[in-house]
């Protein structure tokens, strides 16, 4: 093992990525790219970093903004908890740190949001603190490396493997080591692994024992939940009515069409009490990661009294001002939809 850090930050040296928050030693900067880069694409991920350090340079710049401003910024990414835990810790640290970024892991990992994964990133990348990165990508290089087959998402698993990464740390480069590892995992030792470009090929046991499409092993297989949503737009070509999720769910804190949620996929029986519709969609799929979407959009070209107390009232030059689920955002996006619905 005392080649494994060497081999993998000379490999690394010569082969990273060249991406922005890497070129700063700025715990605010990477913070933000870490948070964005949960369960996002780096490609995805690169034009939300931009946005969010052009609109908040400094961390109170993002605390004294609106949840609302915040939400609106991240559209599009999914995981707006993350938007919110983004907003929250900025406010931390603004309304108890004086504005100071905390600078070890211990501080860091008292963040709204911070996990133990994130804290090690920053306070290796940002203070040179020997605190070992753990995330997908480093679960399944460790996994493959030493042939281990406990699962990655079992408490045993998690405390094995966090072990293991402290024991190939090089305490003397921990940011380094840590970013070479996860970059190792992010473009070469993939779900499909790249075996013959790894510097780590000759010593790697799962490449020996032919389980590399094997590893990592999880014990719970994700159940997908399937929901059926209904959207009802009214119109009268001035205004329309929103409604904001404020229950614990997906897309909390967001805003959407007035919202009919039935229990299963047959449209009959709301298709024959629907009199006045002008318009039903196609139902519309949109997959989240423990969710299937399927969603109908009913058009009506009036605008009746308000029928719930939670609906607003918006003008439709204003409605992309509201932080909207992607769903909504990519449907009003449809130029020949848009003319159909207002």
């Amino acid at each position: 093992m005392s080649n494994f850090s060497p081999s993998i930050t000379k490999w690394y040296r010569q082969n990273k990525r060249n991406l922005p928050w890497r070129e700063v030693n700025d715990p605010y900067k990477i913070w933000l790219s870490e948070i964005i880069l949960q369960q996002t694409r780096v490609d995805q991920g690169m034009s939300y970093y931009q946005k969010f350090v052009k609109h908040y340079p400094q961390v109170c710049d993002l605390a004294r903004a609106d949840e609302q401003e915040v939400l609106n910024d991240w559209q599009g990414l999914g995981y707006y908890s993350r938007a919110r835990n983004l907003h929250a810790a900025a406010r931390q640290i603004c309304d108890e740190l004086h504005g100071v970024f905390p600078n070890n892991y211990a501080s860091i990992r008292e963040l709204k949001g911070v996990g133990d994964y994130t804290a090690a990133a920053i306070s290796s990348f940002a203070f040179g603190e020997a605190k070992a990165v753990v995330d997908g990508n480093v679960y399944r290089l460790l996994s493959r490396y030493f042939d281990i087959d406990l699962p990655i998402d079992s408490t045993v698993g998690k405390r094995e493997f966090q072990q293991l990464a402290d024991t190939l740390l090089d305490p003397a480069n921990p940011g380094g080591h840590n970013q070479a590892i996860m970059e190792l995992g992010a473009i070469v030792c993939t779900p499909k692994a790249q075996c013959p470009l790894c510097p780590l090929n000759e010593s790697c046991i799962a490449l020996e024992r032919n389980t590399v499409a094997q590893r990592p092993v999880k014990s719970k297989k994700t159940k997908v939940r399937d929901r059926y949503f209904h959207f009802f737009l009214y119109s009268d070509g001035q205004a329309t009515y929103l409604e904001k999720r404020t229950q614990r769910d997906i897309w909390q804190h967001l805003y959407q069409f007035p919202l009919l949620e039935l229990e299963n996929g047959s449209f009959t029986g709301l298709q024959n009490n629907l009199k006045s519709v002008a318009h039903s969609s196609d139902e519309i799929l949109h997959i989240l990661s423990h969710q299937r979407i399927h969603a109908r959009f009913h058009h009506f070209f009036y605008l009746p009294e308000q029928l719930n107390e939670n609906w607003i009232k918006v003008d439709l030059a204003a409605i992309q001002d509201y932080p909207l689920p992607r769903i909504i955002d990519r449907y009003l996006e449809n130029k020949k939809l848009n003319t159909d619905i207002f």
